[in-house]
């Protein structure tokens, strides 16, 4: 199998659906499906089979799939290897990034990294945090940009660290908290198997310091911003990152302190392989991150 044959059947696996892979391809279905059956002859077993009205994967199939993940790592890894030998800052840098941070801080930082170093194309991921947590896991990426503490064993930079408060449309009193409707932050289930929110059990944490009864959340959201909304619209009160107050935002606002006079905050951290440094790109990207602090 070539590299094309291993990217069809990445897709295969990810769509479940013929049409939608060849579509990724940029080729027409009935040539995907040609590609396929050569696969089949070759290996003489099915890769697929019919399910419902769509396809799964045989047995042999998910085998074979497992396979091309690792042809196309070891193909992109020497892809690598043999640029970085000209000792040139130049080739793909794949990096992934929290979407707060990807809207907010690393488009500047991209364009003045790139006006320095010109021939380097930049591939970038934004998502949930525990979504780029998997890419990094998978060697997706080269270097991760994300909020919240992992168990990372590798190597990591703290980028920054933010506050965390409650907001209010009123003038919060804290012993009322437990009486007042809250506005709760959510992390959604398809961040996976690291969705579990080191911060959301601080937050907790804090509260049963300090009350014996259980917040009343009366809403759940998957995102600061609408948490935030709600709050201007004096349906409760939240607990946020202050990263997304503002003064035009005209909220009431106290940063969570627990009890030992240690104050609750969420980290930025900067994640990525030692062997990774080995490319030159790499290096440069990361040194130039730690530069901005």
């Amino acid at each position: 199998m070539d590299e094309k044959d291993c990217m069809m059947l990445q897709y295969i696996s990810e769509e479940q659906n013929i049409t939608k892979a060849a579509e990724r391809l940029y080729i027409t279905q009935p040539a995907l499906t040609y590609r396929l059956r050569q696969i089949e002859k070759v290996f003489g077993v099915p890769v697929i089979m019919k399910n419902g009205k769509g396809i799964k994967l045989t047995q042999e199939g998910e085998y074979l799939v497992t396979y091309s993940q690792k042809v196309l790592l070891d193909l992109r890894k020497t892809k690598e290897y043999v640029v970085n030998m000209r000792n040139e800052v130049e080739g793909h840098l794949r990096i992934g990034v929290s979407s707060y941070y990807g809207l907010y801080k690393l488009p500047p930082i991209l364009k003045s990294f790139i006006s320095t170093y010109p021939k380097v194309q930049i591939n970038v991921d934004t998502g949930w945090s525990a979504e780029i947590f998997e890419l990094l896991l998978q060697e997706d990426i080269h270097v991760g940009i994300l909020k919240g503490d992992y168990q990372w064993y590798d190597q990591k930079y703290l980028i920054s660290e933010e506050n965390i408060c409650i907001i209010s449309q009123e003038e919060i009193n804290l012993d009322s908290l437990p009486s007042q409707p809250r506005i709760n932050f959510k992390i959604s289930k398809k961040t996976g198997s690291y969705s579990y929110s080191s911060l959301s059990q601080t937050i907790d944490d804090w509260w049963h310091e300090r009350f014996n009864e259980s917040p009343q959340i009366t809403m759940q959201v998957d995102s600061y911003e609408t948490c935030k909304e709600m709050v201007k619209n004096g349906l409760g009160y939240a607990i946020i990152p202050r990263t997304f107050v503002n003064p035009s935002d005209q909220l009431y606002s106290i940063d969570l302190i627990r009890k030992n006079g240690q104050a609750i905050k969420r980290n930025t951290w900067m994640l990525y392989r030692e062997t990774s440094l080995q490319f030159t790109i790499v290096e440069r990207f990361v040194n130039y991150i730690k530069s901005l602090n």
